[in-house]
């Protein structure tokens, strides 16, 4: 039976509606780490987070929530500006590689080699399917041509559009299996009003951390990022290529995003302090 939303105040400073996916990498039970209340005379409007897994119609979320006067952190289109990437790559462009897309049909390869070099990455406009090597990586215009045949019988890719991006080498990790994308020293972050609140590694089967001097340049340009997205609560996918660059992966609405290796409890526990400072000491209003 599926659970009901659990709308939760937390700390008396931030609200926040969840909703279990069964998935440890994403659930939190924010009862079990901090004070919470769930008020039955709550305020007629208010905003929160979403934790309820990821939107397959966020509009219509939004707006449901709406109406029983629960305004989630992110509108529509600040939604699509994290998730999609034809909202958030024309705003990051520079600090990640170079892609194009099409949204209502699969390229020809040669439209592709008139762009790009082989080999390419291909994904779809949300998200890859289960980082698959096969699907993801094409060498050629012969490799291409089998990949997108076998992208209309995958249920993840069919109904997305395509991106194609540069194709970067990145810094390995450890070993990983010749089906899926090489485990690369890859971080999430979340950003929470453009502050980092959390940092871990991407890969959860390989150890591996950040030096001093490793956090501080993948921060410069995860700000970087963050601040040019705009948005309360954004993740942001940091890699380091070979070559030793570092480039932004991926974003995503970080409301739907799985923590990684990211310690949950300390990032909330960031975000709620972040709040406190905001309601103790709001921004001066301009004349």
């Amino acid at each position: 039976m599926e659970s009901h939303p659990n709308l939760v105040l937390i700390e008396d400073s931030l609200w926040v509606i969840t909703q279990p996916t069964g998935m440890p990498a994403y659930d939190l039970a924010f009862e079990d780490f901090f004070p919470c209340r769930h008020p039955f005379n709550r305020p007629p409007h208010i905003t929160a987070v979403a934790r309820m897994g990821a939107a397959t119609d966020y509009p219509v979320r939004y707006a449901e929530l709406l109406a029983a006067g629960i305004q989630l952190i992110h509108t529509p289109e600040q939604y699509e500006r994290t998730s999609l990437l034809p909202h958030w790559y024309p705003v990051i462009q520079g600090l990640t590689p170079r892609s194009a897309w099409w949204l209502d049909r699969r390229p020809s390869a040669s439209e592709i080699e008139s762009q790009f070099t082989w080999p390419v990455f291909l994904k779809g406009v949300r998200q890859t399917s289960k980082h698959q090597k096969s699907l993801s990586v094409a060498h050629s215009a012969a490799e291409y041509e089998n990949i997108i045949k076998l992208w209309e019988s995958d249920p993840i890719l069919c109904w997305q559009g395509m991106v194609c991006r540069e194709y970067l080498p990145l810094r390995k990790v450890g070993e990983s299996s010749p089906a899926v994308l090489p485990t690369a020293f890859e971080f999430r972050s979340f950003w929470w009003r453009n502050q980092c609140v959390g940092i871990g590694p991407y890969w959860s089967a390989v150890d591996y951390q950040l030096s001093p001097p490793e956090r501080k340049a993948a921060l410069e340009i995860g700000s970087e990022a963050a601040c040019r997205i705009n948005v309360p609560f954004v993740v942001i996918d940091i890699a380091q290529t070979q070559t030793g660059q570092w480039t932004i992966i991926e974003c995503n609405d970080a409301q739907d995003s799985g923590y990684a290796g990211v310690r949950a409890t300390q990032m909330w526990r960031s975000i709620i302090q972040a709040e406190r400072e905001l309601y103790l000491h709001p921004p001066l209003a301009l004349p």
